[in-house]
C-alpha cells in the first residue's frame, strides 16, 4: 500500500531513511555512583598506601602517605580537606591502617616492621607491638574484638597479638612470600584471611592447635594484592594481576567467578553498599576494585556483571567506602586524594568519641493535601501529582522547520530549495520523500532555476554514492538529468558538475567492484578455516 502524503500535518517531516538509534539511558545504579560529587586531596607527596573507615559514626577514614598516618572527617562543614588530625610518629613508611571496632583506636605497620597502636582522639601512642622481622604491610583488627589483631609481613609469616598485654600470642607460617593483604570474617571474630605474594589466600582459625597448617588454601593464579570477605562470610574477593576472583570458602574454596576487566595490576578491593534508592527492594552489596590503569569498577557479584566504572588521570593504589554509604575515597600513586561524597542534608551532633559528627536526616514529608481539604482545589501548576491522581498531559508544541511550514502551505518548490540550501541531508531526503507522496517531486524539478539546480547537482555529487541514500538518489539523479538536460548543456558550470556526479560515481562502482573481488578471495579460505 502507498504512503499517503501528509498535507496537513502539524509535526517535522522525518526521513524514513532515518537510523532509529536508541539513547543509551543511564540506570539508576549509575546514576546512584555518579552522585558521589568528586572532591580532590592533594599535597600528600608520596603514595597513599591504604585507606580505613571508622565502624563508628561519623566515620572517620585514615589514609597512610609516608611516614605520616592522616586522619579526616568527611562530614566536617568548613573544609572536609583538611585532616581532623595527623600522626608522624613513624620513623619510616606507614602501612595498613585499621580502626578498632569503637573507632578510639587506630593500629598501623611500617617499613621497620613494628606495628603501632595510638588513640585516635589525642594520637597518643600507646602500643608498639615488635615481632616481625621486616617491613608489616598488613594489619588488622578483628570485627568486633577489641583486644587482638592480626599482621602480616615482607618476613612471610602472620602473627596474632594480644594489644592490650603487648604480646604476641601465635605464628601463623605456611606463606613462602610477601604478605601483604587480609581481611578479619565478618561472622567469626576467630577467623581470618591472609594474601601473599607466593600466589595464595589462606584461611586461619586463631583456635587451632597447628599453627603452621591453614584450614584452606585458595590458589590465585598471581600475587595477591587484595583479599576481602564478603559480607554472608562464605564468599571472597581476592585481586591480583588484572584479575579478581570470587571464591566459595563454604563450598571448599570453588572459584565461583572470574572477573578481568581491568587492564593493568589490580591493587585494593573493598565492599560498598548500594541503598533502595536504586530500585532495589533492598540493600544490596557491591564489590569495588581499583587499579593501576586509573579505573574504579563496581562489580554486582549477585549478577555477575559490572555495573559502573570510572576512569582517573594517576595510578590508583586503595579504595575505601564508608558504613554509612555517604563517602567513596580513591588513594592513587602520587599522592591524591578523589573523595567522593553523596549531596544529603546533614545535621550536626557531638558523638562519644568527642568529634563533632554528622548524620543524615531524612527530607521532610510535605502535607499531602486531600480532596476535602480547600487547598486541594487551589494547587498552583507547579505542584507535584501524588500516586493516585490522573494525570491528563497538555500536548507538546511542536517547533517546525522552515521546509515543514512550506510544505504545510502547498509551496513545494519552496520547501525543497529550503532543505537543500540548509545542507542536511537528513532534511533533504525527508522532503524528498514527502514530495514523491505528493507527487510532486517532478515539478518540482522542472521549476527550479539554474541557481537551484546547481545546489541539486551538488547535492548529488556529495550524497548519492553514500549507501544510506543512494538507492533513491540514484534514481532522482537520472531523472533530473533526462528532465532537464538542455538547461545543463547550455551551462559550463552546471556540465562540470554533472561531469563530478559522474566521476563520484564511477569511483564507487570501482570501489565496489575490488571489494567483491577481495571477498571472493577471502571467502574460501575462510571456508577452510571453518572446517578446521
Amino acid at each position: 500500500m502507498a504512503e499517503e502524503p501528509s498535507f496537513s500535518k502539524n509535526f517535522p517531516t522525518k526521513s524514513r531513511l532515518k537510523p532509529t538509534s536508541k539513547k543509551r539511558r543511564s540506570s539508576p545504579e549509575s546514576k546512584y555512583w555518579k552522585s558521589f560529587k568528586t572532591q580532590q586531596i592533594s599535597g600528600l607527596v608520596s603514595s597513599i598506601t591504604s585507606i580505613d573507615f571508622s565502624p563508628c559514626p561519623p566515620h572517620l577514614f585514615a589514609v597512610t602517605h609516608s611516614a605520616s598516618l592522616s586522619i579526616y572527617n568527611s562530614h566536617h562543614p568548613d573544609s572536609p580537606r583538611q585532616p581532623v588530625s595527623t600522626i608522624s610518629a613513624f620513623t619510616d613508611v606507614a602501612y595498613s591502617a585499621s580502626f578498632r571496632s569503637d573507632g578510639k583506636l587506630i593500629a598501623a605497620g611500617g617499613e621497620s616492621g613494628i606495628i603501632q597502636v595510638f588513640e585516635t582522639k589525642s594520637r597518643n601512642p600507646l602500643r608498639q607491638l615488635r615481632g616481625h622481622s621486616r617491613p608489616v604491610r598488613l594489619v588488622k583488627y578483628p570485627r568486633i574484638d577489641r583486644l587482638h589483631l592480626f599482621s602480616g609481613g615482607d618476613d612471610s609469616v602472620v602473627k596474632y597479638w594480644d594489644v592490650a598485654a603487648e604480646a604476641q600470642l601465635n605464628d601463623f607460617l605456611g606463606h613462602k612470600d610477601y604478605v601483604r593483604s587480609g581481611c578479619g570474617s565478618p561472622v567469626d571474630d576467630n577467623v581470618f584471611i591472609t594474601g601473599s605474594y607466593d600466589h595464595t589466600v589462606r584461611v586461619w582459625d586463631v583456635r587451632g592447635s597447628n599453627s603452621e597448617s591453614s584450614t584452606m588454601v585458595i590458589n590465585h593464579g598471581k600475587p595477591v594484592e587484595d583479599a576481602v570477605f564478603l559480607p554472608s562470610g562464605g564468599l571472597i574477593a581476592t585481586a591480583g594481576g588484572n584479575v579478581v576472583k570470587i571464591w566459595d570458602v563454604i563450598g571448599g574454596g570453588k572459584c565461583v567467578y572470574s572477573m578481568e576487566s581491568h587492564n593493568k595490576t589490580v591493587t585494593s578491593v573493598c565492599v560498598g553498599k548500594v541503598g533502595r534508592d536504586t530500585g532495589e527492594e533492598s540493600e544490596q552489596y557491591r564489590l569495588l576494585s581499583v587499579s593501576l590503569d586509573g579505573y574504579l569498577k563496581v562489580f554486582d557479584y549477585s549478577k555477575l556483571k559490572i555495573t559502573f566504572s570510572v576512569r582517573f588521570l594517576q595510578p590508583l593504589l586503595s579504595v575505601g567506602f564508608s558504613p554509612d554509604c555517604s563517602t567513596r575515597v580513591i588513594g592513587t600513586s602520587n599522592g591524591i586524594i578523589y573523595m567522593g561524597k553523596r549531596k544529603t542534608a546533614i545535621k550536626e551532633e557531638p558523638t562519644a568519641g568527642g568529634f563533632v559528627g554528622f548524620h543524615f536526616m531524612e527530607e521532610p514529608q510535605r502535607r499531602v493535601l486531600r480532596p476535602s481539604n480547600f487547598r486541594y482545589f487551589h494547587r498552583g501548576q507547579s505542584e507535584k501529582p501524588s500516586k493516585g491522581d490522573f494525570v491528563v498531559l497538555r500536548p507538546k508544541k511542536v517547533k517546525l522547520a522552515e521546509h515543514d511550514k512550506l510544505l504545510k502551505k502547498f509551496r513545494h518548490k519552496d520547501a525543497f530549495v529550503s532543505a537543500l540550501r540548509k545542507k542536511n541531508p537528513e532534511n533533504v531526503m525527508a522532503v524528498i520523500e514527502e514530495l514523491v507522496a505528493r507527487k510532486k517531486l517532478l515539478k518540482c524539478v522542472t521549476n527550479l532555476d539554474m541557481e537551484e539546480l546547481e545546489e541539486l547537482l551538488m547535492f548529488f555529487q556529495k550524497y548519492s554514492a553514500q549507501p544510506r541514500y543512494s538507492g533513491l538518489l540514484m534514481q532522482f539523479a537520472i531523472k533530473v538529468l533526462q528532465i532537464r538536460a538542455e538547461d545543463i548543456q547550455a551551462s559550463e558550470t552546471l556540465i562540470g558538475h554533472a561531469r563530478n556526479l559522474k566521476r563520484s560515481i564511477d569511483e564507487e562502482i570501482r570501489i565496489q567492484q575490488s571489494l567483491l573481488e577481495i571477498q571472493g578471495i577471502i571467502s574460501p579460505i575462510m571456508r577452510i578455516a571453518g572446517r578446521r
